[in-house]
């Protein structure tokens, strides 16, 4: 009976998805450059930042455009000292987004093969899975079979008994009648 049987306690367990970051605990590691260069990357595309620069070039503009004197203007138009500083920023910022992107793509690779390698375990748990109920399905074709062949032998067991009782009934009946006295 399949459904009686205890469970295979060879089977592995069912293994645990692995941590996503098994190797980098922190998305640019744990060095002061690193958490700094995190923090600029995550800041530097926000809404936050571009409307705070938005904010500054037109504060800028303004203050340098309509200064009424030479020493308020600092940086008359066409706005060099503005433009060194975009070049700047754009010197700094390309480089750490680049960072950025670089550890994101070690990040994923290390989660990639923790992932394959759950795959890896799952796919050999699933197949000694199979394999056990491969197993159990011929034990069970062969307790069938052995079934249908104690149940065939229990049938001519049972035909010959009936067949013996009725011989043993007639020999009796027959023993009978000729030991019975006439009346």
């Amino acid at each position: 009976m399949a459904s009686q049987r205890a469970p295979d306690a060879t089977a592995p367990a069912p293994a645990q998805p692995p941590s996503p970051m098994p190797a980098h605990h922190r998305p640019f590691g744990g060095d002061r450059f690193g958490i700094l260069a995190e923090r600029f990357a995550r800041f530097f595309g926000t809404p936050k930042f571009i409307i705070g620069q938005t904010g500054l070039v037109a504060l800028w503009i303004v203050l340098n455009a309509l200064a009424i004197s030479h020493t308020i203007a600092w940086d008359k138009y066409p706005f060099i000292a503005l433009n060194l500083l975009f070049s700047l920023q754009a010197a700094y910022a390309a480089p750490l987004i680049l960072l950025a992107q670089t550890r994101q793509a070690d990040r994923d690779h290390v989660h990639e093969q923790a992932l394959q390698e759950h795959r890896d375990v799952e796919a050999k748990r699933v197949e000694h899975f199979e394999a056990s109920q491969a197993e159990m399905l011929e034990q069970d074709k062969r307790l069938a079979e052995q079934h249908s062949a104690m149940l065939a032998q229990n049938t001519e067991l049972t035909r010959e008994v009936a067949r013996l009782t009725e011989e043993v009934h007639a020999a009796v009946y027959k023993g009978g009648a000729a030991a019975a006295p006439a009346p």
